[in-house]
């Protein structure tokens, strides 16, 4: 059985940046593994490891740009897939494709998927840590004709089936599939683990294979054109309340938050 990991290279939302007018910089913003997709990979190293596959190969779309710096920061990144014991890496980079929207990525995937291979599983984090639409994974399984099981927080591989736990914050529940399926994991589902300097120099020998849109042979789909995207502005009004008593300012400032339509009224 092989294994394909869905592994978005996120925006690193900890250090966005805007201009003086408030514009999002997001060509200086750097790029990071989204962390849930960690939990991917590992998850799927964890059944490798126990004997039911006998490769694991990350797949990902380069949705913030295909200059060359973006390539080659999406191509070091996933270095740290391999790290941590994936076999292989697919990266789709085409300066003249725009990505613009989730349905395109997983389109894009869907058609990397088939042309790479048979695999039995495919897993996914249950979103990216820059954009969390919780997409693409369930688009991919629509693409290819497969059952999809989201939040999965334990998984369990048998004849010809995987059994789901999932993790519905209020309750779980307990579902089975036939495979091959796409199951997206949750953070609980495990803790990655952290590569030694050994396997680090062994992932620069393993493969990272870049595709272009002229590999799978798909039509681009229609730009969807950004209008902004700006930073979150927040000002203080700096109002003082003034009063001759304690009394005389709590009830100024009562006041004040009524007009500004909170109300404070204990029901």
């Amino acid at each position: 059985m092989n294994i394909a990991v869905l592994v978005k290279v996120a925006l690193d939302t900890s250090y966005i940046r805007v201009d003086p007018s408030n514009r999002v910089l997001f060509d200086e913003i750097p790029m990071r593994i989204s962390d849930i997709d960690r939990n991917a990979v590992e998850e799927a190293l964890r059944i490798k490891q126990q004997g039911l596959a006998s490769r694991v190969s990350a797949f990902t779309v380069l949705t913030w740009g295909s200059n060359p710096k973006r390539v080659s920061e999406a191509q070091n990144l996933l270095r740290e897939v391999l790290a941590m014991g994936a076999d292989e890496a697919y990266l789709f980079s085409d300066p003249g494709v725009s990505i613009s929207s989730q349905l395109y990525t997983s389109r894009i995937l869907a058609s990397m998927i088939r042309r790479s291979g048979d695999y039995s599983l495919i897993l996914s984090g249950e979103a990216s840590i820059d954009g969390y639409s919780s997409q693409v994974p369930c688009r991919v399984a629509e693409e290819l004709g497969l059952p999809c099981v989201s939040y999965a927080r334990r998984i369990e591989l048998r004849e010809g089936f995987i059994v789901v736990e999932r993790d519905l914050e209020d309750y779980a529940e307990v579902v089975r599939t036939r495979l091959p399926a796409v199951v997206t994991v949750t953070r609980e589902i495990n803790v990655p683990r952290l590569p030694t300097l050994l396997q680090i120099r062994l992932a620069m020998k393993k493969p990272i294979n870049m595709v272009s849109l002229k590999d799978l042979g798909i039509q681009e789909i229609g730009r969807i054109h950004e209008r902004a995207a700006e930073g979150v502005k927040m000002q203080r009004k700096n109002i003082m309340i003034e009063g001759r008593s304690v009394e005389e300012k709590i009830e100024k400032l009562l006041e004040m938050l009524a007009r500004e339509g909170i109300d404070l009224t204990r029901r």
